[in-house]
């Protein structure tokens, strides 16, 4: 009997680049003419994986969020990986806008993505550990296959394929 080959589904975000895009960020809120002096803040918290933005106006809360993307982008963290809520009224006139970093996959995307493959009507097995996803199959193509249509679809999370073998 052949031995199956198999690959993780799994969505996970490196908190370091976040962590470093952060810091660039907040560095160029110092330092950019149009942004040095509006009262603008940026915070990040680790433990509960956010991003909170503070400034005096949606406009310049929205400048922000901008210049933190495009530093995500470049540290290569996926823009998916940050869901913005809707700007709130915060004390003094502010404007408060929370990202929140999306890590792992929750169990009724698990449920879809399963459902999809299962689908496809391909030799292969989906099964659901904690926030992943691992399909396991004895053809190599099979598993490519599977690959190229899970990217191919849209879920709203940055996904990538693990531990294949």
């Amino acid at each position: 009997m052949a031995k199956d080959s198999s690959f993780d589904i799994v969505s996970q975000v490196d908190m370091q680049e976040v962590d470093n895009a952060y810091q660039q960020t907040a560095r160029e809120l110092t330092q950019r003419y149009d942004l040095k002096s509006s009262g603008a803040t940026v915070d990040l918290s680790k433990a509960d994986g956010t991003v909170t933005v503070t400034a005096p106006a949606d406009f310049v809360a929205r400048q922000v969020i901008d210049v933190l993307n495009g530093r995500l982008h470049k540290r290569g963290v996926d823009l998916k990986a940050v869901q913005w809520d809707a700007p709130q009224a915060a004390s003094g006139g502010n404007v408060r806008v929370v990202g929140h970093i999306v890590s792992g996959i929750d169990r009724e995307l698990a449920k879809r993505i399963s459902k999809d493959v299962r689908d496809m009507k391909l030799k292969c097995k989906v099964a659901v550990e904690d926030d992943k996803l691992r399909v396991t199959s004895p053809s190599k193509d099979v598993l490519q296959q599977v690959i190229a249509q899970v990217r191919a679809a849209d879920y709203d999370v940055p996904l990538q394929f693990t531990n294949y073998r």
